[in-house]
């Protein structure tokens, strides 16, 4: 398993090895002692599964109270995956990355807590799963509106999104309550 710095330090794109011969594939989706050798104590709290078309932008989504580091993979299809720095204290405060995870690259992103994370589907549809360090908490639950221009995201998007009501009517940056 490589883990790959990106942009932004603390968001890290893992490349697992993939054994891949005629009857498919094997790799290794998760070592906890990987992510210690990289200096990184997590421990999972839940795992999440979502199947989405294409246009779908789902996030972007943060716990308040309760933040939530995201181990994500796309396991079927293509996203471009967002990771958003809402720590108010942070020098990447307001900075994004994108990736594209997909099952051709296999590869996963590591979102720590204190960012939000959305994604948009590139392909006709795709399944994206992820391991969270945290429970999911109703009452801490935030999204900051997924096109805020204080963000200025580069979404790859071809046509109109396809939105739940909640990340429609999701406050702007400059209007949401961020972490310390």
């Amino acid at each position: 398993m490589e883990i790959v710095p990106t942009a932004l330090p603390d968001v890290l794109l893992i490349k697992p090895k993939v054994w891949s011969d005629e009857r498919g594939f094997f790799l290794e989706s998760w070592n906890e002692h990987a992510f210690e050798r990289a200096g990184l104590q997590v421990h999972f709290r839940q795992d999440n599964h979502s199947r989405s078309v294409r246009n779908v932008v789902r996030g972007l989504h943060y716990q308040l109270d309760r933040p939530q580091g995201k181990l994500v993979r796309c396991t079927r299809g293509v996203v471009f995956d967002v990771a958003v720095d809402l720590r108010r204290s942070s020098p990447t405060f307001r900075r994004w990355i994108g990736i594209v995870l997909s099952e051709r690259n296999q590869q996963m992103l590591w979102i720590p807590p204190g960012f939000a994370h959305g994604f948009l589907v590139t392909s006709d549809e795709a399944d994206v799963h992820y391991k969270a360090s945290e429970l999911y908490d109703a009452r801490s639950d935030r999204a900051v509106l997924w096109n805020d221009p204080q963000l200025a995201i580069d979404w790859p998007l071809s046509g109109a999104p396809l939105l739940s009501k909640k990340d429609g009517d999701a406050p702007s940056l400059a209007n949401a309550e961020v972490l310390s």
